[in-house]
């Protein structure tokens, strides 16, 4: 009954969040066009990058000027990370507006939507036909997770005041609000909840005490700097980077709490009458196999997004010593590691933990 009592809170809060959204933001604000023709005349290729025009000819998919036609005119600045290329029959979302009876559009990027809903189909297909229930309820605490974080954690992080302490409140309510949905309120999920905590304070306590000694200003955060302009400098860019650095964290503390927590569970299960000081000691051998192959695990995820940057330093023979020095590194270097401790301190704690709980019975 708890398990249906947070099921419903998490589609209520749903609910609340996105309700009139979808509609808001998906069918009055953007169109869905077709390209028809390519004029590429005034599109000048420089390299691989593309400056000037292209003029496209599109037919609108939907809205109230459905299956009008009318020209739009995409820029190229030259920069690939922000400019998109369109071909036609390609798919684009774009912004259309009448201007005294005269149509205009504007194109944004190409649709990508319809590819995404089709992986996350396949997603949740196998997350259902594996873990059954269990991915039902972890898709509900994904749903509120993401509720939390788009409605109260980015506008809290945008006001400014008390970014680190709003973070921690934030995370303390997304790991209750995941782990009580998937495992519930049982010996499990307290277990889980409490090693996840130690895990949490572990790397704020770690972020807040030596995060200064590093001179880092945090402005090597993708758009940091206009963020910090567009916030007509209100935000505290140092305090975001800390609080980055605290949710990176918290996920994996919340994964290596919860197999301590489950490890313990099987081991009490299949062997009710083991002592607490067994359960300690397997638990203990597990921790040490998870905590080999998570560390390596979060410095593969860090290092999977600057691949382009390490390829660079290779190209300009950049030694090791200037690498490790740039802010840019240091920060996530600073990632890995106040993350890698916090993992370090979970499984033990967990282990404690869980080890007490469910030897309690066994005393009584």
């Amino acid at each position: 009954m708890r398990k249906i009592g947070i099921s419903i809170v998490v589609i209520l809060l749903a609910l609340l969040v996105f309700k009139g959204k979808l509609e808001g933001f998906f069918f009055k604000q953007e169109n869905i066009g077709r390209v028809l023709t390519v004029d590429n005349s005034d599109a000048i290729v420089q390299g691989i990058s593309k400056i000037g025009s292209q003029y496209l000819n599109v037919e609108i998919l939907t809205g109230e000027h459905k299956g009008k036609t009318l020209e739009v005119r995409n820029l190229l600045s030259g920069s690939m990370e922000y400019d998109e290329f369109y071909k036609e029959k390609d798919k684009i979302l774009m912004v259309v507006t009448d201007d005294n009876g005269e149509l205009k559009g504007k194109a944004l990027s190409l649709l990508r939507i319809e590819k995404i809903g089709g992986l996350a189909f396949i997603f949740v297909s196998l997350l259902i036909v594996y873990a059954r229930k269990v991915g039902v309820q972890s898709l509900l605490s994904f749903i509120g997770s993401v509720a939390i974080i788009w409605e109260y954690l980015i506008p809290a992080l945008k006001k400014g005041e008390n970014v680190f302490m709003i973070t921690i409140f934030t995370l303390i309510l997304l790991s209750a609000l995941i782990i009580f949905l998937v495992a519930g309120f049982t010996k499990k999920g307290t277990s889980a909840f409490l090693g996840t905590m130690s895990g949490l304070f572990v790397t704020a306590a770690l972020t807040f005490l030596f995060g200064d000694t590093f001179r880092i200003d945090g402005m090597n955060q993708p758009l940091a700097q206009s963020v910090v302009f567009s916030s007509a400098m209100s935000i505290n860019i140092l305090d975001i980077f800390y609080s980055a650095i605290v949710i990176g964290a918290s996920g994996a503390a919340m994964d290596i709490a919860m197999d301590m927590t489950a490890t313990i569970q099987e081991l009490k299960y299949h062997n009710p009458e083991i002592s607490r000081k067994d359960l300690i000691k397997s638990g203990f051998n597990v921790g040490r196999s998870v905590i080999g192959t998570m560390t390596t695990t979060l410095l593969l995820a860090y290092s999977g997004g600057f691949l382009t940057l390490l390829i660079l330093f290779l190209e300009r023979d950049t030694t090791i010593l200037q690498i490790l020095n740039m802010k840019l590194v240091v920060s996530e270097i600073i990632k890995i590691i106040i993350g890698s401790i916090g993992l370090v301190v979970v499984a033990p704690i967990t282990t404690y933990i869980a080890s007490f709980i469910y030897s309690m019975e066994n005393k009584k």
